[in-house]
């Protein structure tokens, strides 16, 4: 079952990214706090959206999610703009499956809910990165129909680059 995430959800949202952290081999770089999720997610001006894919066992059991059901996976994602179309779009930031509940469809899932979520707003895009060493991911990202951007290079302005280029913007 996907659903939207909802504020009782942050706590295991943030576990979920660890998870991701980890899994992409940087769990240090994963820095953000609860209270930073739910401000994104369902603060006053939210910013970011949502969805979680929940796995209920047969015959119910204990987990993370409502029901008893555990936790499989989740989507995290933002509005973007395009404007080469002059539409908006979503760009999917996180999408992570546990390893447990791989191969379930879950990722699947969580794309057809974002994909119908596009149609439904009349956004054109859905779009996202993907690690070059992530062979299993790209292999079900082509499968589904999605085509790799090979001919754009990613940038990335933070830290102390991003604070030199805001204070001293003529060099």
């Amino acid at each position: 079952m996907i659903r939207p995430a909802r504020p009782d959800d942050v706590p295991v949202i943030h576990r979920l990214v660890r998870e991701l952290a980890d899994y992409e081999r940087e769990p240090e770089a994963a820095a953000a706090t609860e209270a930073q999720f739910h401000d994104a997610l369902f603060g006053a001006d939210p910013v970011a959206g949502a969805h979680i894919a929940e796995h209920v066992p047969e015959g119910g059991g204990s987990g993370e999610g409502a029901g008893g059901a555990a936790v499989a996976g989740f989507a995290l994602w933002f509005r973007n703009f395009s404007t080469w179309t002059g539409n908006p779009g979503i760009y999917l930031e996180d999408l992570y499956v546990r390893p447990e509940h791989r191969g379930r469809g879950y990722g699947r899932a969580l794309l057809k809910t974002l994909a119908e979520l596009c149609v439904e707003r009349g956004y054109d895009r859905l779009q996202w990165w993907v690690l070059d060493w992530n062979t299993p991911s790209i292999q079900f990202y082509r499968l589904l129909g999605a085509e790799p951007m090979d001919e754009w290079t990613v940038f990335r302005l933070d830290g102390e680059a991003l604070r030199s280029l805001a204070e001293n913007p003529g060099g």
